[in-house]
């Protein structure tokens, strides 16, 4: 219901969020064993993923990276390809 960044535990969880967005980190997934997040966004307002210092954030519709913006209701999954590297994909990114 607040600011959130991702820790290792969320590793093949969901996270919901209904304020305050959520921070994709740097070297906290192991990358290698392809650990995937999805976040589902629990309110009626746009929520931002924010990529964090280290974290190169790929959007796989356009390859673009940098911030991503949730919409109401939207889900998306994370996915780490490295440390550093993640892939995001789903419904409501922008």
């Amino acid at each position: 219901s607040s600011a959130y960044t991702l820790v290792a535990a969320d590793a093949g969880q969901h996270v919901l969020i209904s304020s305050g967005g959520v921070t994709v980190p740097d070297n906290v997934f192991s990358g290698s064993g392809g650990d995937a997040i999805t976040i589902i966004n629990n309110s009626g307002s746009d929520q931002t993923i924010t990529q964090g210092s280290g974290v190169t954030m790929y959007n796989t519709a356009d390859a673009s990276t940098g911030n991503r913006t949730l919409a109401a209701r939207g889900m998306c999954t994370l996915l780490y390809t490295a440390v550093d590297n993640v892939y995001v994909s789903g419904s409501g990114l922008s």
